[in-house]
């Protein structure tokens, strides 16, 4: 554990957990399904394996995660700080919403959008959406979400498979949209969104994915 505050007020007492740098982001990541050592480091991905490992023992010693016979499940302690993290995501949509260029990750955005698809929306049988960000250089500049028999895959290479539909945006814009700060609609008006496809598939989309709580927040005027 990090210094202490050495005082007795119990802010300060859960403080002194959960102020570590990265620990509310377990935490979060776990609340989001993450359940496995590999799949919290998708969705940390600049947290050395060292340190998660320390920091998951940090929780489990707290009596907030338990390791049941290789996958990190939150105790009720820890199940009681999902609201709390959900404010404090709400709270820095609608007050902190600048984001720099060092904060925009297409692997941290497809990660994301991968566990937040609504399968009922999702036409039966193997869908393919490929994704071009027009503003990245290199490998990074395409990924593939292979979505089928309820389970979505993120790849960052071909898998071979039929496109279905073809995302072209600039990673800010999709990540702006997937934060809920402008709309897909936007995105399209705008022209730094395009898609590529069937048209029913194309109007039908959006409502394969469903937001996280914060992106409907409101922002100041």
């Amino acid at each position: 554990m990090g210094t202490g505050y050495y005082q007795f007020c119990p802010v300060a007492k859960a403080m002194e957990l959960l102020d570590e740098r990265w620990t509310m982001l377990i935490l979060r990541e776990m609340m989001a399904g993450s359940d496995r050592f590999n799949d919290l480091r998708r969705g940390l991905p600049r947290m050395s394996p060292a340190l998660l490992s320390k920091r998951l023992q940090h929780l489990s010693v707290a009596g907030l995660i338990r390791n049941d016979d290789g996958r990190y499940v939150l105790t009720d302690a820890g199940h009681e700080l999902g609201p709390i993290v959900e404010a404090i995501a709400v709270w820095g949509a609608r007050w902190i919403g600048e984001i720099g260029d060092a904060d925009l990750d297409p692997k941290l955005l497809l990660w994301d959008m991968h566990r937040r698809v609504d399968h009922d929306a999702v036409p039966p049988g193997r869908s393919v959406v490929q994704f071009e960000f027009t503003d990245v250089r290199g490998a990074a500049r395409h990924w593939w979400l292979v979505i089928a028999a309820r389970e979505a895959d993120v790849c960052d290479a071909d898998p071979g498979f039929p496109v279905t539909v073809t995302v072209e945006s600039t990673l800010r814009r999709l990540t702006e949209i997937w934060r809920g700060d402008v709309t897909w609609q936007h995105g399209l008006r705008d022209g730094a969104l395009r898609v590529r496809g069937p048209e029913h598939v194309r109007r039908t989309l959006p409502a394969w994915f469903t937001l996280a709580p914060y992106a409907s927040a409101a922002r100041p005027v």
